[in-house]
């Protein structure tokens, strides 16, 4: 049976406190987002909102009934009890899918799921953080800005995108493309996924086969207009005959979920339906299959970078897959964080998230009206702003995102709380961000990689930031490491706070978004980076350089 998912709104309380109400529309809402939330899939192949049902309904339980002065604490999507604590404490502490070093493989993760000891969390899914694929436009649409100031003259218009993946990251591409201003055609192997970012508004057209959509983009470069076309068909496919054809896309990158060999990549020798049916028995052949595919894949995008796009890793380890599987130049494509958004991380600026919690548009805007206000200067701000107004629909409870930073941040949430106080808002705001930032992710493959140190692997970061993070009395905390194909990669930190409005929230604001930029920037000052001592110097953080 088809369970109906719906975000609960207005001043109703059915928990105890706006902080517990806060959590509990967070979850309600990964879920009315989420890609397959049956299964309690928020995005990734297998991110997910909890363990299985009965974890989940103990979760909302236990949400609605503790005590303002309790802690409920949540092992890999399963809660295990409420701690005695106090009024500051966090509501809710959790840690999903940390396995220990030497059995954090794809093969023992699997196992371990199936037998239901563990679920990953994704990043912002087993921590009700997503805000469906406007979580992941704007820094989608800051690379491809960043590439254009480098590359194109600031000017993507008549440029060409290639990419893939329509998923609950990859779907905000082709809408990042488009308010970029360039000509971008997205593969895609499912057509739900197609019909889905059509649907609500991320995707323009859908081509029936190749032929019509190069004609559709080349149209498009042409005329210098923007467009985003959607095509069903394997990457692995498409690209080397795209290729073949000598046709070069000035930018290609790839979202498809490369993650993951079982429950995400689909190879090119089997139809989706296929794939499916191996997924439970016979997942050593879809892994074998899917790393061919991938060589394929990435051996393409190597022939378009030594033909003159300029070809970037978009963080879904696609070169890893690749490089195992014999293509030893898989590397020469580099990531995104370390090509194009590092000096911003070294300043803490990153995607920072609010969601108005009592499901009024009017507050977003409201919000939004104050940001334009009060950082007129800060033109990543402003004009994501007025793009996202014009271009960015709301997906569940109405959220925005923008790239702030160390004070920004802060300085915007205690604002809130004032418009929450004064009855300016209609309702309570969380804040929170994406795991991938400053101080939040250790992943030598993706956040992390090639550090001026040499610390990519070094994951003490993300620990000390949600240990801080419990210190600075946020209401959720959480730590999460790779599941499927990401085991062993990757550790991240995430929090949410609550505007309530309340004296108490402030100060909860106050430490929790403070702090947690204020690492972000000396993580990166520790490792060398002369825009984060910068920082420290500017804004007095103190940061003890040795």
């Amino acid at each position: 049976m088809t369970k109906t998912f719906t975000v609960t709104s207005g001043p109703e309380l059915r928990c105890k406190s706006w902080r517990a109400e806060a959590l509990l529309r967070l979850l309600e809402n990964v879920l009315a987002v989420g890609e397959d939330p049956d299964n309690l899939v928020v995005y990734a192949a297998l991110g997910r909102a909890a363990r299985d049902w009965p974890s989940h309904d103990a979760i909302v339980e236990t949400l609605k009934t503790m005590e303002e002065d309790e802690t409920l604490v949540v092992q890999s999507g399963k809660p295990i009890g409420v701690m005695k604590t106090h009024k500051q404490a966090p509501i809710c502490v959790m840690a999903n899918c940390n396995m220990v070093g030497q059995w954090a493989k794809a093969e023992n993760f699997y196992e371990w799921e199936k037998e239901n000891l563990i679920c990953w969390g994704g990043l912002t899914a087993g921590d009700w953080q997503y805000i469906g694929s406007q979580g992941v436009i704007q820094g989608t649409y800051e690379i491809f800005c960043r590439i254009a100031e480098r590359h194109f003259d600031s000017d993507l218009h008549g440029r060409f995108i290639l990419t893939a993946g329509l998923g609950g990251m990859g779907g905000a591409q082709p809408l990042a493309g488009r308010m970029a201003n360039a000509a971008t055609l997205c593969i895609e192997i499912d057509p739900e996924r197609i019909k889905k970012r059509m649907e609500i508004g991320f995707l323009e057209v859908e081509a029936k086969d190749l032929d019509e959509a190069l004609d559709m983009i080349q149209k498009a470069m042409a005329e210098k207009k923007p467009i985003s076309v959607g095509l069903c068909g394997n990457a692995a496919e498409i690209y080397p005959e795209i290729l073949a054809r000598d046709i070069i896309p000035d930018i290609v990158t790839d979202q498809t979920s490369a993650h993951d060999l079982v429950y995400g990549y689909i190879p090119h020798t089997r139809s989706l339906e296929e794939a499916r049916s191996l997924r439970e028995d016979h997942k050593d052949i879809l892994m074998k299959e899917g790393q061919a595919s991938i060589v394929n894949h990435v051996t393409a995008m190597l022939g378009f970078q030594e033909r003159g796009s300029v070809v970037f890793d978009n963080g879904n380890l696609i070169r890893t897959h690749a490089k195992n599987g014999g293509v030893e130049d898989a590397f020469n494509i580099p990531v995104f964080t370390e090509a194009f958004l590092r000096p911003l991380f070294c300043r803490a600026i990153g995607p920072y998230r609010w969601i108005a919690l009592s499901n009024d548009p009017e507050d977003i805007r409201k919000i939004d009206d104050y940001l334009l206000e009060r950082f007129p200067d800060n033109k990543i701000v402003t004009n994501w702003i007025a793009l996202a107004r014009e271009n960015v629909p709301f997906e569940g409870l109405p959220a925005r995102i923008a790239w702030l930073g160390h004070g920004e941040r802060t300085d915007l949430a205690l604002a809130v709380n004032d418009m929450v106080k004064s009855g300016h808002l209609s309702g309570p705001v969380a804040f929170t961000r994406d795991h991938l930032d400053a101080g939040g992710m250790a992943h030598p493959n993706i956040m992390t990689e090639n550090m001026r140190d040499g610390s990519d692997a070094i994951a003490d970061w993300p620990l000390l930031n949600a240990m801080m993070s419990c210190s600075s009395m946020a209401d959720l905390v959480a730590i999460h490491s790779g599941g499927g194909g990401y085991s062993g990669y990757m550790t991240s930190a995430g929090i949410t706070v609550v505007a309530d409005g309340s004296d108490e929230a402030a100060e909860r604001l106050q430490h929790s978004i403070t702090n947690d930029t204020s690492l972000g920037v000396m993580r990166y000052a520790d490792a060398g980076y002369e825009e984060a001592t910068d920082e420290v110097a500017k804004k007095g953080i103190r940061h003890i350089a040795l």
